[in-house]
């Protein structure tokens, strides 16, 4: 029995290093790819515990792992030229997944590093195109997801022949070169100051027809007051010689007093002013007597009809001295 227990042993070990052997496991990030002599027989992309053919060593049955998740491949500092002849630097990068793992082995040997370098060649030449066909601005406006589907789809052909699927395509940075730059600033500086100038033009237009609206109106406005003014002082104005004809017909003996007293009151209130007048002037008969007759004469013959009083109220001329014959 003691004899055995080595034979045993070595049983034991050559079972386990066969069990190792014949065993391989795939998590759910990864896909595996079984290889017969060289020869691919099976792709499992299922997460799980998997058995092959032991004794790899032989070149019997090999697995090679390959990424299943999505994978990110950066593209810096390409220099495109855009619609107007201008040269641009992007920074780019696309987003893949290894979909068919059988013709990813047999195109790049299953090599990440080789499949990037071809997809580099096809996502430089699809960029120069998308750019070429458009101006700087699109890149900067909506435009912008509309380059990178055009680009991504581009892309999709040649990455399937890798077994590769391209699932999206971003533009990270577009800037311009140093000299474009410099002649972008300049542009935009003369389109912003032309822009101000034409705003300022506006403006001044409005200011204008503003104030001239306004001159209108004021001048529609005191046309209009005026008028509506002459228009009452007219009317008072007749109202007024109505009321001093009718006091006139009513007495007329007053209304010769009346004129007299405001006779006096405009030649009087003056300052500084000097009149000369006989004491036995007529402007003064209404201090002589009450009637505005001289002392000894008869009576006051009755006065003749006066012309109704100018529209100031002033008197229009004054009275006409009488010929007196009994102071002759």
């Amino acid at each position: 029995m003691s004899n055995r227990l080595p034979i045993i042993g070595v049983i034991v070990a050559v079972a386990l290093f066969l069990l190792y052997s014949s065993i391989f496991v795939v998590n759910q990030r990864e896909q595996a790819i079984v290889l017969r002599f060289g020869e691919i027989v099976d792709v499992k992309s299922e997460p799980g515990i998997y058995f092959k053919l032991p004794f790899s060593f032989f070149d019997a049955d090999t697995v090679q792992i390959v990424e299943n998740r999505l994978l990110r491949f950066d593209l810096d500092d390409i220099r495109v030229q855009v619609s107007g002849g201008k040269f641009y630097e992007v920074d780019a990068f696309l987003a893949y997944r290894i979909n068919d793992a059988r013709k990813f082995r047999a195109t790049v040997s299953g090599q990440i590093s080789l499949a990037e370098q071809r997809l580099r060649t096809r996502l430089d030449a699809a960029l120069r195109r998308v750019y070429g066909l458009r101006g700087f601005e699109s890149a900067l406006s909506e435009d912008r997801a509309e380059m990178m589907r055009e680009v991504r789809d581009d892309l999709r052909p040649a990455a399937a022949s890798l077994g590769i699927e391209i699932a999206d395509v971003r533009i990270r940075r577009t800037d311009l070169t140093a000299e474009v730059s410099q002649q972008t600033y300049d542009r935009m500086k003369a389109e912003r100051l032309a822009e101000a100038e034409r705003l300022r033009a506006r403006g001044r237009e409005a200011a204008q027809g503003i104030r001239a609206k306004a001159d209108r109106e004021v001048v529609e406005t005191i046309a209009a007051a005026q008028k509506e003014s002459e228009i009452l002082r007219g009317q008072g104005e007749a109202q007024r010689n109505a009321t001093f004809a009718a006091a006139f017909q009513k007495d007329p003996g007053f209304f010769e007093f009346y004129r007299s007293m405001n006779a006096y009151v405009t030649g009087l209130e003056g300052q500084g002013t000097t009149m000369v007048l006989s004491p036995t002037s007529e402007f003064f008969k209404f201090f002589r007597d009450a009637n505005g007759s001289k002392p000894g004469a008869g009576p006051a013959p009755a006065p003749a009809p006066a012309a109704p009083p100018a529209a100031d109220g002033s008197a229009t001329g004054s009275t006409s001295p009488r010929t007196d014959t009994a102071n002759q």
